[in-house]
This record gives C-alpha cells, sequence and structure tokens, in this order.
C-alpha cells in the first residue's frame, strides 16, 4: 500500500458486516476495487453524471428533503443541460476556448 500524499483525504464510513460481505462481492463480480468504486462514484456526483444525479434525486425523495428546493434544482439542472446541449461544448471544447484565448492574450 502506497503512502498518502498531503492533499489526499481519507474517506471512511461504518457500515454492517453484512453489507461490507455483500459490497465485496458484488466488487469482485464486477471487477472492481473498493477505492475505484467510490472514486468512480464521487466522480460522477461532481461531474453530475447524469444517471448519479438521478440516483441522488431518488435517493432525496424517499428522505423527503426540501422538496421546493429540489424542483429548482432540478430544473436548473435541466437548463444548464439544455444550454450545454445548444452549444454543444464539453469540458475539452471549454478548455479549448481557454487556451484560443490564452494564447491570443497578448493581442488583444
Amino acid at each position: 500500500m502506497t503512502k498518502p500524499d498531503e492533499n489526499q483525504k481519507k474517506v471512511v464510513f461504518y457500515d454492517t458486516d453484512k453489507r461490507h460481505a455483500e459490497l465485496k462481492i458484488r466488487l469482485h463480480h464486477d471487477g472492481l476495487t473498493q477505492s475505484e468504486f467510490f472514486r468512480s462514484l464521487v466522480s460522477g456526483y461532481i461531474d453530475k453524471d447524469e444517471s448519479i444525479f438521478n440516483f441522488i434525486e431518488k435517493i432525496k425523495d424517499t428522505k423527503n428533503r426540501g422538496a421546493s428546493k429540489r424542483k429548482k434544482t432540478k430544473k436548473l439542472y435541466e437548463k444548464a443541460k439544455d444550454t450545454k446541449n445548444k452549444f454543444a461544448l464539453d469540458k475539452e471544447d471549454i478548455e479549448n476556448i481557454f487556451d484560443l484565448i490564452e494564447e491570443e492574450g497578448p493581442n488583444l
């Protein structure tokens, strides 16, 4: 096991032995490590992956947390998705635009 660098944080939570064993079995079946699994979920959540977003919405629905706030958030998410589709820009396109602006910066 490699030693984490100073920018890495450890994320810990507790669950039952049974659920932990079930998780390990499923991960083994799918050929994933716990780290790969959790990092992928976290990345999907941070990047607002649509399938993760929908799953989180289902969780929030079962918890009955702030229905009006969830509705507004969902509306904003849909609006952002529509705008992104309208301009057909992905992360790489946006980075390329900023690279071009940076290159032209001294001439502007």
